[in-house]
Protein backbone atom coordinates (compact mmCIF):
# COMPACT_ATOMS: atom_id res chain seq x y z
CA UNK A 1 0.00 0.00 0.00
CA UNK A 2 0.94 3.72 -0.62
CA UNK A 3 -0.04 6.99 0.49
CA UNK A 4 -2.04 9.04 -3.15
CA UNK A 5 -4.34 12.17 -3.40
CA UNK A 6 -7.01 9.87 -5.41
CA UNK A 7 -10.00 11.58 -7.01
CA UNK A 8 -13.34 9.07 -7.91
CA UNK A 9 -16.36 11.09 -9.61
CA UNK A 10 -19.97 9.26 -8.89
CA UNK A 11 -23.49 9.37 -8.84
CA UNK A 12 -22.59 11.26 -5.33
CA UNK A 13 -20.89 14.06 -7.36
CA UNK A 14 -16.95 14.73 -7.66
CA UNK A 15 -14.91 13.61 -4.94
CA UNK A 16 -10.49 14.03 -4.13
CA UNK A 17 -9.45 12.00 -1.02
CA UNK A 18 -5.92 11.60 0.60
CA UNK A 19 -5.77 7.83 0.95
CA UNK A 20 -3.97 4.63 0.64
CA UNK A 21 -3.78 2.81 -2.61
CA UNK A 22 -2.49 -0.83 -3.86
CA UNK A 23 0.33 -0.84 -5.38
CA UNK A 24 -1.19 -3.62 -7.70
CA UNK A 25 -3.97 -0.82 -8.75
CA UNK A 26 -0.78 0.85 -10.58
CA UNK A 27 -1.98 1.24 -13.91
CA UNK A 28 0.31 -0.47 -16.96
CA UNK A 29 3.57 0.65 -17.52
CA UNK A 30 7.46 0.18 -17.85
CA UNK A 31 8.75 1.46 -15.24
CA UNK A 32 7.74 2.01 -11.27
CA UNK A 33 9.06 4.85 -9.25
CA UNK A 34 9.49 5.67 -5.76
CA UNK A 35 8.09 9.20 -5.63
CA UNK A 36 10.24 11.90 -3.51
CA UNK A 37 8.28 15.19 -4.25
CA UNK A 38 6.00 16.65 -6.81
CA UNK A 39 4.25 20.04 -7.30
CA UNK A 40 0.61 21.70 -7.16
CA UNK A 41 0.33 23.74 -10.38
CA UNK A 42 -2.32 25.13 -11.51
CA UNK A 43 -4.04 22.06 -13.46
CA UNK A 44 -3.20 20.30 -11.00
CA UNK A 45 -5.56 22.40 -8.41
CA UNK A 46 -8.07 22.29 -11.12
CA UNK A 47 -7.93 18.44 -11.57
CA UNK A 48 -8.66 18.10 -7.64
CA UNK A 49 -10.90 20.85 -7.28
CA UNK A 50 -13.01 19.60 -9.97
CA UNK A 51 -13.27 22.85 -11.29
CA UNK A 52 -12.09 22.55 -14.62
CA UNK A 53 -12.53 19.72 -16.88
CA UNK A 54 -8.40 17.84 -16.39
CA UNK A 55 -9.56 14.53 -15.34
CA UNK A 56 -10.04 12.19 -18.66
CA UNK A 57 -11.02 9.27 -16.21
CA UNK A 58 -11.70 8.55 -13.12
CA UNK A 59 -10.37 7.17 -10.64
CA UNK A 60 -7.67 9.16 -11.11
CA UNK A 61 -3.69 9.76 -8.80
CA UNK A 62 -3.40 13.85 -10.07
CA UNK A 63 0.12 15.61 -10.48
CA UNK A 64 1.25 16.57 -13.52
CA UNK A 65 4.73 15.83 -12.79
CA UNK A 66 7.12 14.17 -10.27
CA UNK A 67 10.78 12.98 -9.21
CA UNK A 68 11.99 10.05 -7.88
CA UNK A 69 14.24 6.94 -7.89
CA UNK A 70 13.05 3.77 -10.30
CA UNK A 71 11.95 0.49 -8.35
CA UNK A 72 11.51 -1.50 -10.93
CA UNK A 73 12.22 -1.99 -15.01
CA UNK A 74 10.90 -3.84 -18.31
CA UNK A 75 12.58 -1.26 -20.20
CA UNK A 76 16.69 -1.41 -20.68
CA UNK A 77 16.97 2.29 -21.14
CA UNK A 78 16.20 3.03 -17.36
CA UNK A 79 17.95 0.62 -14.05
CA UNK A 80 16.66 0.29 -10.57
CA UNK A 81 18.05 3.10 -8.63
CA UNK A 82 18.09 5.46 -11.34
CA UNK A 83 17.17 9.02 -10.48
CA UNK A 84 13.82 10.33 -13.11
CA UNK A 85 11.38 13.48 -13.23
CA UNK A 86 8.63 13.16 -15.35
CA UNK A 87 6.30 16.33 -16.29
CA UNK A 88 3.25 16.32 -18.57
CA UNK A 89 2.61 13.82 -21.19
CA UNK A 90 -1.11 13.57 -20.22
CA UNK A 91 0.06 12.22 -16.77
CA UNK A 92 -2.43 13.40 -13.85
CA UNK A 93 -5.19 13.73 -16.45
CA UNK A 94 -5.57 10.14 -18.45
CA UNK A 95 -2.86 8.65 -16.40
CA UNK A 96 -1.97 8.41 -12.79
CA UNK A 97 -0.01 11.00 -11.99
CA UNK A 98 2.93 12.37 -8.83
CA UNK A 99 0.49 13.40 -5.82
CA UNK A 100 1.23 9.91 -4.75
CA UNK A 101 4.17 8.16 -3.04
CA UNK A 102 4.72 5.52 -5.93
CA UNK A 103 4.02 6.07 -9.94
CA UNK A 104 4.30 3.53 -13.21
CA UNK A 105 4.47 5.14 -16.32
CA UNK A 106 5.86 4.74 -19.91
CA UNK A 107 9.78 4.69 -20.33
CA UNK A 108 9.76 7.51 -22.83
CA UNK A 109 7.44 9.53 -20.99
CA UNK A 110 10.38 9.80 -18.33
CA UNK A 111 13.90 11.89 -18.79
CA UNK A 112 16.59 11.09 -16.28
CA UNK A 113 17.55 13.90 -14.01
CA UNK A 114 20.16 17.02 -14.88
CA UNK A 115 23.54 15.98 -13.59
CA UNK A 116 24.11 17.78 -10.02
CA UNK A 117 20.19 18.66 -9.60
CA UNK A 118 18.23 16.82 -6.76
CA UNK A 119 14.47 15.44 -6.89
CA UNK A 120 13.61 18.33 -4.74
CA UNK A 121 15.56 20.90 -6.85
CA UNK A 122 13.76 19.53 -10.48
CA UNK A 123 10.14 19.89 -8.71
CA UNK A 124 10.87 22.97 -6.99
CA UNK A 125 11.06 23.89 -10.77
CA UNK A 126 8.51 21.53 -12.27
CA UNK A 127 6.31 21.97 -14.73
CA UNK A 128 5.97 25.83 -14.15
CA UNK A 129 9.55 26.51 -14.49
CA UNK A 130 10.12 23.86 -17.29
CA UNK A 131 7.32 25.76 -19.22
CA UNK A 132 8.78 28.91 -18.22
CA UNK A 133 12.24 28.22 -19.91
CA UNK A 134 10.41 27.01 -23.26
CA UNK A 135 8.48 30.80 -23.84
CA UNK A 136 11.87 32.30 -22.76
CA UNK A 137 13.47 29.91 -25.27
CA UNK A 138 10.67 30.61 -27.68
CA UNK A 139 11.89 34.80 -27.55
CA UNK A 140 15.30 34.16 -27.48
CA UNK A 141 14.73 32.15 -31.11
CA UNK A 142 12.84 34.45 -32.40
CA UNK A 143 15.76 36.77 -32.17
CA UNK A 144 14.61 39.24 -29.12
CA UNK A 145 17.44 40.54 -27.05
CA UNK A 146 17.64 42.64 -24.30
CA UNK A 147 18.74 45.72 -26.11
CA UNK A 148 15.11 45.58 -27.79
CA UNK A 149 13.53 46.62 -24.92
CA UNK A 150 11.75 44.97 -21.50
CA UNK A 151 9.74 41.87 -21.55
CA UNK A 152 6.07 41.22 -20.37
CA UNK A 153 6.16 38.82 -18.25
CA UNK A 154 2.04 38.42 -16.90
CA UNK A 155 0.96 36.08 -13.66
CA UNK A 156 4.45 36.93 -12.38
CA UNK A 157 3.35 36.01 -9.09
CA UNK A 158 2.32 32.66 -9.92
CA UNK A 159 5.02 29.59 -10.50
CA UNK A 160 5.63 30.35 -14.89
CA UNK A 161 5.39 33.93 -14.13
CA UNK A 162 7.98 33.99 -11.27
CA UNK A 163 10.03 31.68 -13.15
CA UNK A 164 10.09 33.66 -16.07
CA UNK A 165 10.92 36.98 -14.74
CA UNK A 166 13.79 35.37 -13.00
CA UNK A 167 15.43 33.52 -15.81
CA UNK A 168 14.72 36.73 -18.49
CA UNK A 169 16.55 38.56 -15.74
CA UNK A 170 19.54 36.87 -15.51
CA UNK A 171 19.60 36.71 -19.42
CA UNK A 172 20.06 40.59 -18.86
CA UNK A 173 16.30 41.64 -20.09
CA UNK A 174 14.26 44.19 -18.29
CA UNK A 175 10.94 42.97 -16.87
CA UNK A 176 7.93 44.72 -16.72
CA UNK A 177 5.55 42.33 -14.49
CA UNK A 178 2.02 42.22 -14.21
CA UNK A 179 0.33 40.62 -11.32
CA UNK A 180 -3.27 41.21 -9.20
CA UNK A 181 -0.80 41.39 -5.95
CA UNK A 182 1.82 43.92 -7.02
CA UNK A 183 3.49 44.14 -3.32
CA UNK A 184 3.56 40.57 -3.00
CA UNK A 185 5.12 40.31 -6.29
CA UNK A 186 7.44 43.29 -5.99
CA UNK A 187 8.87 41.50 -2.58
CA UNK A 188 9.04 38.39 -4.36
CA UNK A 189 10.86 39.48 -7.52
CA UNK A 190 12.91 42.66 -6.08
CA UNK A 191 16.19 40.49 -5.35
CA UNK A 192 16.11 39.42 -9.06
CA UNK A 193 15.92 43.04 -10.30
CA UNK A 194 12.82 43.48 -11.28
CA UNK A 195 12.14 47.20 -10.48
CA UNK A 196 8.49 47.27 -12.46
CA UNK A 197 5.28 45.81 -11.39
CA UNK A 198 2.07 46.66 -12.89
CA UNK A 199 -1.05 45.88 -11.58
CA UNK A 200 -3.22 43.33 -13.49
CA UNK A 201 -6.30 45.25 -13.81
CA UNK A 202 -4.58 47.56 -16.26
CA UNK A 203 -4.46 44.23 -18.60
CA UNK A 204 -7.55 42.21 -18.00
CA UNK A 205 -10.19 44.40 -20.08
CA UNK A 206 -11.29 45.45 -23.10
CA UNK A 207 -8.47 47.33 -24.76
CA UNK A 208 -7.64 48.99 -27.80
CA UNK A 209 -6.63 46.83 -30.71
CA UNK A 210 -3.01 48.93 -31.49
CA UNK A 211 -1.55 50.15 -27.97
CA UNK A 212 1.81 52.27 -27.46
CA UNK A 213 4.24 49.97 -28.16
CA UNK A 214 5.74 49.62 -23.94
CA UNK A 215 7.63 45.38 -24.51
CA UNK A 216 9.61 44.22 -27.03
CA UNK A 217 8.22 40.89 -26.08
CA UNK A 218 5.91 39.15 -23.57
CA UNK A 219 4.92 35.95 -21.74
CA UNK A 220 1.60 35.45 -20.98
CA UNK A 221 0.42 33.04 -18.65
CA UNK A 222 -3.12 34.25 -18.21
CA UNK A 223 -4.87 34.43 -22.00
CA UNK A 224 -8.45 36.40 -22.53
CA UNK A 225 -7.98 39.98 -22.77
CA UNK A 226 -4.69 40.14 -20.95
CA UNK A 227 -2.91 38.30 -23.88
CA UNK A 228 -5.14 40.43 -26.46
CA UNK A 229 -3.39 43.45 -24.22
CA UNK A 230 0.26 41.94 -24.11
CA UNK A 231 -0.01 41.81 -28.25
CA UNK A 232 -0.82 45.08 -28.44
CA UNK A 233 1.48 46.36 -26.35
CA UNK A 234 4.09 44.98 -28.14
CA UNK A 235 6.70 46.77 -30.44
CA UNK A 236 7.42 46.24 -33.98
CA UNK A 237 8.66 42.91 -34.84
CA UNK A 238 8.11 41.66 -31.02
CA UNK A 239 6.75 38.10 -30.09
CA UNK A 240 4.77 37.02 -27.73
CA UNK A 241 4.76 33.42 -26.16
CA UNK A 242 1.46 32.35 -24.47
CA UNK A 243 1.36 29.03 -22.34
CA UNK A 244 -1.42 29.78 -19.90
CA UNK A 245 -5.85 30.82 -19.23
CA UNK A 246 -5.96 31.81 -16.00
CA UNK A 247 -7.86 34.42 -17.12
CA UNK A 248 -9.69 32.26 -19.80
CA UNK A 249 -9.19 30.22 -23.01
CA UNK A 250 -11.01 32.59 -25.00
CA UNK A 251 -8.62 35.28 -27.41
CA UNK A 252 -11.27 38.42 -27.69
CA UNK A 253 -8.35 39.90 -30.38
CA UNK A 254 -7.74 41.52 -33.62
CA UNK A 255 -5.34 41.54 -36.40
CA UNK A 256 -4.04 44.55 -36.09
CA UNK A 257 -0.88 43.71 -34.29
CA UNK A 258 0.22 40.78 -36.35
CA UNK A 259 -0.05 42.62 -40.06
CA UNK A 260 0.12 46.27 -38.70
CA UNK A 261 3.58 45.60 -36.44
CA UNK A 262 4.41 42.42 -37.64
CA UNK A 263 4.03 40.82 -33.69
CA UNK A 264 4.31 36.96 -33.44
CA UNK A 265 2.05 35.04 -31.33
CA UNK A 266 4.07 32.24 -30.26
CA UNK A 267 2.24 29.10 -28.73
CA UNK A 268 4.04 26.79 -26.03
CA UNK A 269 3.04 23.70 -25.12
CA UNK A 270 4.74 21.50 -22.29
CA UNK A 271 2.76 18.29 -22.29
CA UNK A 272 3.66 16.72 -25.63
CA UNK A 273 7.22 18.65 -26.43
CA UNK A 274 9.54 16.34 -27.65
CA UNK A 275 12.18 14.48 -25.24
CA UNK A 276 15.43 16.11 -27.45
CA UNK A 277 13.57 19.63 -26.51
CA UNK A 278 12.90 17.97 -23.09
CA UNK A 279 16.50 17.10 -22.53
CA UNK A 280 17.93 20.82 -23.43
CA UNK A 281 15.25 22.55 -21.83
CA UNK A 282 15.86 20.86 -18.54
CA UNK A 283 19.57 21.49 -18.58
CA UNK A 284 18.82 25.11 -19.33
CA UNK A 285 16.49 25.94 -16.46
CA UNK A 286 18.73 23.80 -14.08
CA UNK A 287 21.49 26.64 -15.09
CA UNK A 288 19.45 29.69 -14.98
CA UNK A 289 17.01 28.48 -11.33
CA UNK A 290 19.32 27.78 -8.68
CA UNK A 291 18.88 26.40 -5.29
CA UNK A 292 19.35 29.60 -3.73
CA UNK A 293 16.76 31.12 -6.36
CA UNK A 294 14.03 28.32 -5.60
CA UNK A 295 13.89 28.91 -2.18
CA UNK A 296 12.73 32.66 -2.47
CA UNK A 297 10.25 31.08 -4.66
CA UNK A 298 8.58 27.70 -3.75
CA UNK A 299 7.97 26.32 -0.28
CA UNK A 300 7.47 22.39 0.30
CA UNK A 301 4.09 20.80 2.04
CA UNK A 302 3.48 16.93 2.53
CA UNK A 303 1.39 15.17 0.50
CA UNK A 304 -1.10 15.30 3.01
CA UNK A 305 -1.89 19.00 2.61
CA UNK A 306 -2.63 18.67 -1.18
CA UNK A 307 -6.16 19.15 -1.62
CA UNK A 308 -6.15 22.19 0.91
CA UNK A 309 -3.29 23.56 -1.03
CA UNK A 310 -5.30 23.34 -4.22
CA UNK A 311 -8.04 24.82 -2.93
CA UNK A 312 -5.75 27.77 -1.73
CA UNK A 313 -4.14 28.16 -4.77
CA UNK A 314 -7.47 29.37 -6.81
CA UNK A 315 -8.30 31.51 -4.05
CA UNK A 316 -5.12 33.32 -5.04
CA UNK A 317 -3.65 32.74 -2.12
CA UNK A 318 -0.79 30.84 -3.26
CA UNK A 319 2.63 32.71 -4.28
CA UNK A 320 5.77 31.23 -6.19
CA UNK A 321 5.73 27.30 -6.54
CA UNK A 322 4.49 24.67 -3.98
CA UNK A 323 6.39 21.49 -3.95
CA UNK A 324 4.70 18.53 -2.37
CA UNK A 325 6.99 15.39 -0.43
CA UNK A 326 5.27 13.08 -0.97
CA UNK A 327 6.71 11.26 1.90
CA UNK A 328 5.06 13.11 4.69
Amino acid sequence: MFNAILINKSDAGYDAQYTSVAQSDLPEGHVTVAIDYSSINYKDALAITGRGPIVRQFPMVPGIDFAGTVTESSDDAYRVGDKVLLTGWGVGERHWGGLAQKARVKSEWLTRLPEGASPQTVMAIGTAGFTAMLCVNALLKQGITPQMGPVLVTGASGGVGSCAAIILRKLGYDVIASSGRPEKTAQLLAKWGVKEIIHRDELGAPGKPLQKERWAAAVDTVGSHTLFNACAGTKYNGVVAACGMAQGMDFPANVAPFILRGVTLRGVDSVMVSQAVREETWRDVCRYLTADDLAGISVVKPLSTAIATAEALLAGQVHGRVVIDCNK
